[in-house]
């Protein structure tokens, strides 16, 4: 799985050079000025939001009773830019595994038809949407007196510049008659679905496995964008199979993507490219690799000390690893780690680290499912500690014959390293103190580490990167974006599901497996680890969260301690390959051919599942400091 690619061939339309396609060029060049300008003002808005409701509520004493819905105001029309801004840029998240070996030609086809697919899915909402926003019209909100229709107005506009982004890519990108199959194959299979719904009337859930798993699957092989392989399917299902109205896939969108506490999610990925660009991060690689650097397979464990902190402060796993890897891993390479080696030890760290606050995924646990955001960061922690020491005796056992790589540093030059990075060490304690002492909000806890990140380089550098901070704001919107929109497809994909009374039949067959709470693990682990190889961590748990959740509830299981095995199964499934999204993050951030990590990378996805039965089968280590 990668990023999604804008089209097919890097060539320009034979018409390129004539006026119409010079004016869409224009139009296009326009368009991402405005559409970026306006999200980095947006996410900046929204920071300013929530930072200041923090000082005026615990400094002095005053909230801000309209700041939570006026940011709210905000947030949906962030993400609905963010997701125009992530077509633009080629950045919604798709599968490209079974793409990677096709020829150039069929591999075009594939990027067209995944193109095409979200200008269906776009085509046929849209008149829904505006609907839906003339409807939310009828209602005011309570602190504001703002019309719901200023807030719900976001979805028709953003779907409106979703399809005019995606007509333009789909111009600069391919000639029409490249287009003729792969929109002939995309009519046939709506034609096709729409002539076999009668069949499949008297199939009970079975017509869920031919929509759910064989279509989504299906759409997700092909390369179509994961949010629109979502959505597409469930608005076919609702269309042949409900007699409800197609306003319910925009309102669970809307609630799915909109929710309270995902208002973190561009927050923390800013504030983890922050610390990048501001070298914090570097500072806590060199106090480790100071410190460590002169032992056996000591950068090893210095990647491995890297990524524990600084997942601790950016909440996204591919900042996570591009923050460390480009800094260990040409010394690693001096001393003769082969690159097999170093992109099997960032994966297993990567999947290591799914469960240190503020994870990404910790908070969409805590959306989906109702689990407490504080109880999840503070167990959080200890899980993650539980296979990093794993995999430092993995460490040592595959490097204990290895040269003494380089004299130990001097006390002096060790204490200068750690006095740099104080500052940056400092943070990861501050983010989780301020959640669990009740000074911040999970939601608002981002915004006071931007706060201190930015405070801390003006005060010790005397200056800031401005322009790379406006960069950022703009990389930033649009991942979230791109991440948030696929909150919302899988939400009306979740509820079509659930409303055909699927869940009440999973949960009587998984209360009637063999062996109670211990076999209910044991299945979700291997459930957890096969979707976490397809999907990302996020959609995932939005799918089988409010499925399987209640089910561990009436088993017996702490909901902390089930959200944090699911959590690292599918951190192993999201890191192992050959389908594993954050392998190929791995790869692609080390500059390291994916073949060439195939084999080294199995043992260490052993260790870090051994850990993952060991979590499970020991519950105080997710509870024990509750």
């Amino acid at each position: 799985m990668t990023s999604a690619t804008s089209g097919g061939s890097t060539d320009k339309p034979p018409a390129v050079e004539s006026a119409p396609w010079s004016i869409v060029g224009r139009l296009d060049q326009y368009l991402r000025i405005v559409v970026a300008a306006i999200s980095a003002v947006l996410l900046t808005v929204e920071i300013i939001i929530l930072l200041v409701g923090v000082v005026a509520r615990y400094v002095f004493h005053k909230p801000i009773y309209w700041g939570d819905e006026l940011a709210s105001f905000v947030f949906l029309w962030l993400i609905m830019f963010g997701a125009v801004l992530a077509m633009q840029r080629g950045e919604h998240l798709r599968m490209t595994a079974f793409l990677h070996n096709a020829s150039p030609e069929r591999r075009q086809s594939f990027d067209a038809f995944a193109m095409l697919s979200v200008m269906a899915f776009v085509v046929l909402l849209l008149p829904v949407t505006y609907r839906y926003a003339a409807h939310e019209g009828i209602m005011t909100s309570p602190a504001l007196g703002l019309p719901g229709s200023w807030r719900a107005a976001a979805i028709p506009f953003g779907f409106t510049l979703l399809l005019v982004a995606t007509i333009i890519e789909l111009a600069k990108s391919f000639h029409w008659r490249q287009l003729v199959v792969p929109a002939a194959a995309l009519v046939a299979i709506g034609a096709t679905a729409w002539l076999v719904s009668p069949y499949l009337e008297h199939a009970g859930n079975y017509k869920l496995l031919v929509y759910f798993v064989i279509g989504v699957g299906a759409a997700i092989i092909l390369g179509v964008h994961i949010a629109f392989a979502f959505g597409l399917t469930s608005l076919a299902y609702l269309a042949f199979h409900t007699h409800g109205p197609l306003t319910i896939v925009v309102n669970r969108m809307n609630e799915g993507m909109s929710h309270t506490i995902l208002l973190s999610v561009p927050m923390f990925i800013f504030l983890g490219v922050l610390i990048d660009i501001t070298g914090m991060a570097r500072s806590m690689v060199g106090a480790l690799t100071a410190t460590l650097g002169h032992i056996r397979g000591g950068l090893h464990y210095a990647l491995l000390g890297a990524m524990y902190l600084v997942s601790g402060i950016s909440g996204s796993k591919a900042a996570d690893m591009a923050a460390t890897a480009p800094i260990l891993f040409p010394e690693m390479r001096r001393r003769g780690t082969k690159p097999g080696e170093l992109v099997a030890l960032l994966s297993a760290s990567g999947a290591m680290s799914e469960t240190i606050p503020p994870s990404i995924v910790l908070i969409a646990v805590g959306s989906v499912t109702g689990v407490s955001i504080a109880a999840l960061f503070i167990a959080g922690l200890l899980p993650a500690f539980i296979l990093a020491l794993a995999l430092g005796l993995f460490i040592h056992f595959r490097r204990r014959h290895d040269d003494i790589p380089s004299p130990r540093a001097t006390r002096s030059q060790i204490a200068r390293a750690f006095v740099v990075a104080v500052p940056a060490l400092i943070l990861p304690f501050l983010i989780r103190g301020a959640v669990v002492e009740g000074v911040a909000t999970a939601t608002e806890v981002a915004t006071i580490g931007v706060a201190y990140a930015a405070i801390v380089t003006l005060l010790i550098t005397w200056s800031f990167p401005w322009r790379e901070c406006v960069s950022q704001l703009i990389s930033s919107a649009s991942l979230s974006g791109s991440i948030l929109i696929i909150f919302g497809a899988a939400t009306a994909m979740s509820w079509a599901i659930t409303q055909s009374g699927f869940s009440s039949d999973l949960a009587d067959f998984m209360k009637a497996l063999p062996g109670g709470a211990t076999t209910f693990l044991v299945v979700s682990i291997v459930i957890f680890i096969l979707l976490g190889s397809l999907l990302e961590g996020i959609p995932a748990i939005i799918l089988l969260g409010p499925l399987l959740f209640p089910i561990a509830r009436d088993v017996g299981i702490h909901e902390v301690h089930y959200s944090m095995v699911a959590i690292l199964a599918m951190g192993v499934g999201l890191f192992a390959p050959p389908f594993g999204v954050g392998y190929y993050y791995a790869c692609a951030i080390g500059k390291i051919d994916p073949n060439e990590g195939m084999r080294t990378i199995w043992p260490y996805m052993l260790v870090i599942t051994a850990g993952v039965f060991l979590v499970a089968a020991v519950p105080w280590i997710s509870i024990g400091f509750l």
